[in-house]
This record gives structure tokens, C-alpha cells and sequence, in this order.
């Protein structure tokens, strides 16, 4: 019932941010036939997140009653949500300010709520795992709930629905119970301070943080390349939706199978293999044999992400202080959206350059890299 509850909690809140990411950007084309303005109100959801993580994590750390905190974070998300549907008749900087508002709670419900899992679910390896399945289930279903809402109704309704969502996830929170973290007594930017020289300078920590950071940079490069690719073999874009959507349902299954039977091989070893495994699939989907193919490939490839994240998440839990959970969590889940989007850049660079299929096979080395760093981490510490 732990594990129901949580996703419960964690799932909306989570589901409503990845999918006002593709609901914004269509309210502002049937708004104001303008895109520009699309990204601009996605910019102001996304980018606080990145600078508030640090004081985030702190909050949290020093809270004791942190499910109240992250409640009242998914309820912000839900007012911002609800006023930006309302655009039009409430003026755009009013909306481009409850949008930021939205963005500096989003690491509360994001990196923060996962410091907070193992004592909602005792086994750590399965706690991650169901963590790893509500990132990944709020990936997929954001942006198809979305897509089905938009289908049929005018953009505006997607917000709406959206913001129900934050809202009940925010109802769900006090059912799971968050235990506080073991607050020290320091000021904001000493807490700082410490939880960034951790991440950084605690070789295990600042190992699984490189790694898994460099693997958002070609996960987020996906979307791009795969466009990329379907234009230079198809002389149409669609395939490419269909590529990207394929690893995200991928990575779905793997997190499926992950919580129905964790994984119970060391953490940095599956790591290493999964980063493995997803870059030499990758490599594979370059092979210029049919879509179907490379469909498949792709897809395979998402579901070797699943126990790595579950993996990481544990690998992360497991060397963070008490007193610097949650700060470690948000800083970094901030620090993998930033190298998310980095990749996202780079591949729209790279790809007007060398090409689709080119511009996948970067991505599958740039896994193979990431499996490459895990030997770097500390081989004494290796048995967990």
C-alpha cells in the first residue's frame, strides 16, 4: 500500500509538469499564433527550477513537516497551471510570473520528494525502483494526456486538467507520511555550500553524479536527432515522434519490471551495464535496415534505463548525509534537466552538420561514455 500511496502522491504532481511543457507551447500557437511566445512561458516553468534546487533541498532538510512543504509546492503548480489556461483574459506577465512561481517550487515534488522515498517504502532497492517508475510513467503520461485532451478541445482545457492533477497530488502527500530529515543547525549558504562541495568532492557521489548527468545530455539530444533522422531516411519528421516515443515507453516497461522483481546485482555495476547496453542499442537503431527495426532498437534501448535510474537513485541515497538529503536530490535532478536540455542544443547544432543518422550514433557513444565513468567509482565501495 506504501508503494500505491506514493506513486499516488508523487505521480500527478510530476505528470503536470512534463506535460505543461507540450500543453504551454500549443496555447500560446492557438492564443496568439505565436511560438515564440510558446517558449517563453515554457522557459519561465522550467528555468527557476535549476536556481532554486540548491535552497529547495534546504528547505526540505530543515523542514519537519516536509509533506506539508511539497503539498503546497504541487498546489502553487496547480494555481500557475489554472492561470495560465486563463491567459487571454489575465495578462501575459501576470501568467510569465505564476509560471516562475510554478518553476522554483518544481524540485520540492521532483528531486526532493525522492529523498523522502525509503521512508515510505523500507527496501531501498524496490523504493528506487518504484521512484524510477514514477518519473517515467509521469513522462509518458503528461504529454499523452495532453496529446488526447488537445485532440478534442482547445488547449486551455489540457491546463485545466493538468493543474486537477497537481491538485490532487498535493491531496495525496499527507497520506504517505514523510518522516523528517536530521536538520543541523547552519545557515542557507553554509547548507549550500556543504551539499554542492558533496556532490562534487565525495569521489562515489561525484561518480554516479557525473555519469548519470552525461547520460541526460544524449537522452535529451534524442529528440532532436530522432527528428533529424526520420527527415534524412523518411523525408518526413513523424517518424521521429514515433522513435522517441517508443524509448520513452521503453523505459516505462523497464520500470515496470523493475518494481515487480528490483534488481539485486551491485548498484555501479548495473549501472554500467544498463548505460552499456542503452548506448550499443543505440548504435544498433543506426542501421539503416527499416523503421521497424530501428523502432525496436530504440525502444530496447529505454528499458535499460529504468534499473539505472533505480540504481542511481539508490547509489545517491546511500551516500547523501541525512542533514543533506533532499539538497543533494534537488541540486541534482536540477543538474540533469540542465544537461537534458544542453543536449537538446547541441543535437539541433550537430544535426544541421553531420547529419541524422551521425547525430544518433553520437548519442549512443555519448551512453557508452557515461558506462565508461562507473569505472571511476571507488572499488571498495563496489559490494553495495
Amino acid at each position: 500500500m506504501g508503494a500505491l500511496r506514493y506513486l499516488a502522491a508523487s505521480v500527478p504532481a510530476r505528470m503536470a509538469s512534463f506535460g505543461a511543457a507540450v500543453a504551454l507551447p500549443i496555447l500560446a500557437v492557438q492564443q496568439f499564433n505565436d511560438v515564440t511566445i510558446g517558449g517563453l512561458l515554457v522557459a519561465a516553468s522550467l528555468g527557476p527550477s535549476v536556481l532554486a534546487a540548491p535552497l529547495a533541498g534546504v528547505v526540505l532538510d530543515r523542514s519537519g513537516r516536509p509533506g506539508l512543504v511539497i503539498a503546497a509546492s504541487g498546489l502553487i503548480t496547480a494555481a500557475a497551471l489554472t492561470t495560465a489556461a486563463l491567459i487571454g483574459a489575465v495578462p501575459l506577465p501576470v501568467v510569465l510570473i505564476t509560471l516562475v512561481a510554478a518553476g522554483a517550487v518544481t524540485p520540492f515534488y521532483m528531486g526532493g520528494l525522492s529523498s523522502f522515498v525509503v521512508g515510505v517504502i523500507p527496501d531501498p532497492r524496490r523504493a528506487f525502483a518504484y521512484d524510477a517508475l514514477s518519473y517515467n510513467a509521469s513522462a509518458v503520461a503528461g504529454p499523452a494526456l495532453v496529446a488526447i485532451v488537445a485532440s478534442f478541445l482547445p488547449a486551455h482545457v489540457s491546463l485545466l486538467v493538468l493543474a486537477a492533477c497537481a491538485a490532487f497530488g498535493s491531496a495525496c502527500v499527507p497520506t504517505i507520511g514523510l518522516h523528517p530529515h536530521a536538520p543541523v543547525s547552519r545557515s542557507a549558504l553554509s547548507a549550500i555550500k556543504a551539499g554542492l562541495q558533496r556532490i562534487s568532492r565525495h569521489p562515489p557521489l561525484a561518480v554516479v553524479t557525473a555519469s548519470f548527468t552525461l547520460t541526460q545530455v544524449g537522452q535529451g539530444a534524442l529528440a532532436v536527432a530522432a527528428v533529424a533522422l526520420s527527415l534524412e531516411r523518411a523525408g518526413s519528421p513523424s517518424q521521429g515522434s514515433v522513435l522517441v516515443t517508443f524509448f520513452a515507453l521503453g523505459g516505462l516497461l523497464g520500470s515496470i519490471l523493475e518494481t515487480a522483481r528490483p534488481t539485486r546485482h551491485r548498484a555501479p555495476f548495473v549501472m554500467m551495464v544498463s548505460f552499456l547496453a542503452t548506448g550499443l542499442l543505440t548504435l544498433v537503431a543506426v542501421l539503416d535496415i527499416g523503421n521497424v527495426w530501428t523502432g525496436i532498437a530504440i525502444g530496447l534501448s529505454g528499458v535499460f534505463t529504468a534499473p539505472a535510474t533505480a540504481a542511481m537513485l539508490f547509489l545517491r541515497n546511500r551516500h547523501s548525509p541525512a542533514y543533506l538529503k533532499s539538497q543533494i536530490f534537488t541540486v541534482s535532478a536540477g543538474l540533469n534537466g540542465t544537461a537534458s536540455a544542453s543536449g537538446v542544443v547541441l543535437a539541433a547544432s550537430f544535426s544541421e552538420v553531420a547529419g541524422g543518422a551521425v547525430s544518433v550514433a553520437a548519442i549512443g557513444f555519448v551512453w557508452i561514455a557515461s558506462a565508461a565513468l562507473m569505472i571511476a567509482y571507488p572499488k571498495s565501495l563496489t559490494n553495495v
